[in-house]
C-alpha cells in the first residue's frame, strides 16, 4: 500500500500553517465538490482525497504522527511499541523516525465506498469520526458569475431598468445613470447557488459603452462640434445644437471666431450616483466658408478686403 502525500494533495509544503492549510482546503473543496461537478467521478475522487488530506493535516495529533513516521508509516506503530519497551528497560529515550512526509508519490491510495483510503484506515484507524463527517457537510459559497452589458451613451444618460440573461436565467437590474465604460457593478446573491445551504455567489456586470458619433465623453462632460455658417459667425444669430436629451437653440455672438467653444451647463451626463448633478456640454464652432458665390457676392468680399 503506497504512502499518500497529503501536503501534495492540498498543494502546500510541510511548513504550512493552519491558516495555509485551511485556505488551500476551502479552495480545492469548492472546486471539486460533487454538487458543482455532477456526474464527474474524477472530481468526486479528488474531493475525497482533499477531505482526507484536510482530516489529517488540520488535526494537530494526526499531523504530528503523519510527519513523524513519513514514508516509514507501515512500521511506525511496531517501532513505537518496541521503543517504549526499551525505554522501560532503561534502553534510552525514544527518538522516533525521521523522514518527514516524503516527496514525489503519485499514488493517492484506493478509495472504496467509505470516505477514507486504506492508507488512512491503516495509519489512523476508523473513519475520522465526527470531524470528517461534519466537514463533508460544510457550506460552500456559490460561484461568482461575470457578464458584459453593451450600452449606448443615450442609455448612460438616464437611470433605467434592463433585463439580461445569465446562465439561462433572466435578471432585471437597475442601471445607474453615468456609468463609465469598463465599469463593473456587483449584484449580490445572483451568482451560482451555494452548496449544502451555503450563500449564493455574486453577479459582476461589466459595462461597455459604445463610442458615439456625435459626442466625445470625458467623465460627466461631453464635447461636440457644430457647423456654423460664415454670415451667422460674423453677424451673430442662433444655431440649433443636438444634446442627449433633445435639440436646443443657443445664441451666437457677432464676430465669433472659428474654433470658439461655448459651454452648456448641465447638458452633459449625470454624475454617477450623485442625484441632481450633471456635467456640461462643450460646443466647438466649425465655421463654414461659403461656396458658389455670385459675382456680386465676390465684389462685396473684395470691398471688405480693401479695409
Amino acid at each position: 500500500m503506497a504512502f499518500i502525500d497529503y501536503y501534495k494533495i492540498l498543494g502546500v509544503d510541510k511548513n504550512a500553517t493552519e491558516k495555509d492549510i485551511k485556505a488551500a482546503y476551502r479552495k480545492l473543496a469548492r472546486q471539486y465538490h460533487p454538487d458543482l461537478n455532477p456526474n464527474d467521478p474524477e472530481a468526486n475522487k479528488k474531493f475525497q482525497q482533499i477531505n482526507e488530506a484536510n482530516e489529517v493535516l488540520s488535526d494537530p495529533e494526526k499531523r504530528k504522527k503523519y510527519d513523524k513516521y513519513g514514508e516509514n508509516w507501515q512500521h511506525g506503530e511496531e517501532h513505537e511499541q518496541y521503543a517504549r519497551q526499551q525505554q522501560q528497560r532503561g534502553g534510552g529515550q525514544y527518538s522516533g523516525f525521521g523522514g518527514g512526509h516524503g516527496q514525489g508519490f503519485e499514488d493517492f491510495g484506493e478509495f472504496g465506498g467509505g470516505d477514507f483510503s486504506d492508507f488512512f484506515q491503516q495509519m489512523f484507524g476508523g473513519g475520522g469520526g465526527a470531524r470528517g463527517g461534519s466537514r463533508q457537510q460544510a457550506k460552500y459559497r456559490g460561484q461568482d458569475y461575470n457578464a458584459e452589458l453593451q450600452l449606448t451613451l443615450k442609455d448612460v444618460s438616464d437611470t433605467h431598468k434592463q433585463t439580461l440573461t445569465v446562465n439561462g436565467k433572466n435578471i432585471r437590474i437597475t442601471i445607474p445613470a453615468g456609468v463609465e465604460n469598463g465599469q463593473t457593478i456587483k449584484i449580490a446573491g445572483h451568482g451560482g447557488p451555494g452548496v449544502n445551504g451555503g450563500p449564493a455567489g455574486d453577479l459582476f456586470i461589466q459595462f461597455t459603452v459604445a463610442t458615439d458619433p456625435n459626442f466625445k465623453r470625458d467623465g460627466a462632460n461631453l464635447y461636440t462640434t457644430t457647423k456654423l455658417d460664415l454670415y451667422t459667425a460674423v453677424l451673430g444669430g442662433e444655431v440649433t445644437i443636438d444634446t442627449l436629451t433633445g435639440k436646443v437653440k443657443i445664441k451666437v455672438h457677432p464676430e465669433t471666431q472659428n474654433g470658439a467653444t461655448v459651454k452648456l451647463k448641465g447638458k452633459g451626463l449625470p454624475v454617477y450616483k450623485r442625484d441632481g448633478q450633471a456635467g456640461d456640454l462643450l460646443v466647438t464652432y466649425d465655421i463654414q466658408l461659403p461656396t458658389h458665390l455670385t459675382e456680386k457676392e465676390k465684389d462685396l468680399f473684395k470691398e471688405l478686403a480693401k479695409k
